[in-house]
């Protein structure tokens, strides 16, 4: 059984009678024919969870709104990643974007772990609340130093900073809304790389 981030999910994916799956199983069922690489599900805290694909218009909008945005930040050590998964305990999530340390060389034979991302981001609508919920438990529990939401309903981008992984349940500390007029500051290893305007995320 997998939960639809669009309607109503448990406060916390920790939840009684589900069998979770380690990402070593996870990838062994890719592997085997199982599950298939596209399928529209993601490791989440050990269970397999839906993500609507194909992605309404204001999503798939501003997802390339997004990649456009980063193609103009220079990334000296660091590469710009869309859609693909990060590698994190118990959890395989695929962020919407992604800034990673170093190339792509680095990352023929394996997904990049939280040590390596900058920052992480998801573009959304109706799973807004679960990614504010259980993506960004996932993520500071990692210890992922920032985390966008790209807020298509309410045009803003929030952006979280300063994860408590011991906190119960982990999540971050401060939380910092930009909106059209606003720019972004993209901040990699505690200095700002560059900016991006809230309008150049949003169309």
């Amino acid at each position: 059984m997998a939960f639809t981030p669009s309607r109503p999910v448990p406060a916390s994916l920790d939840v009684p009678g589900f069998y979770r799956l380690t990402v070593a199983q996870y990838r062994k069922m890719i592997a085997a024919g199982i599950l298939h690489v596209g399928d529209p599900v993601e490791l989440l805290e050990g269970l397999l969870v839906n993500q609507p694909r194909p992605y309404q218009p204001p999503v798939a909008a501003a997802r390339t709104c997004v990649n456009y945005a980063f193609l103009d930040i220079p990334l000296s050590g660091w590469h710009y990643r869309c859609a693909t998964a990060v590698t994190i305990e118990g959890s395989e999530p695929e962020p919407d974007f992604a800034v990673v340390r170093g190339d792509l060389s680095a990352y023929r034979d394996r997904f990049p772990g939280p040590a390596e991302v900058g920052v992480v981001g998801e573009v959304c609508d109706t799973s807004l609340a679960f990614d504010r919920r259980d993506k960004g438990r996932i993520y500071a529990r990692a210890g992922i130093s920032v985390y966008w939401i790209v807020n298509i309903p309410d045009r803003r981008v929030e952006v979280y900073a300063d994860p408590d992984p011991a906190a119960d349940p982990p999540a971050y500390r401060t939380r910092t809304d930009y909106r059209p007029g606003d720019s972004v500051p993209l901040v990699l290893d505690g200095a700002t790389a560059g900016a991006v305007p809230v309008a150049d995320l949003i169309p």
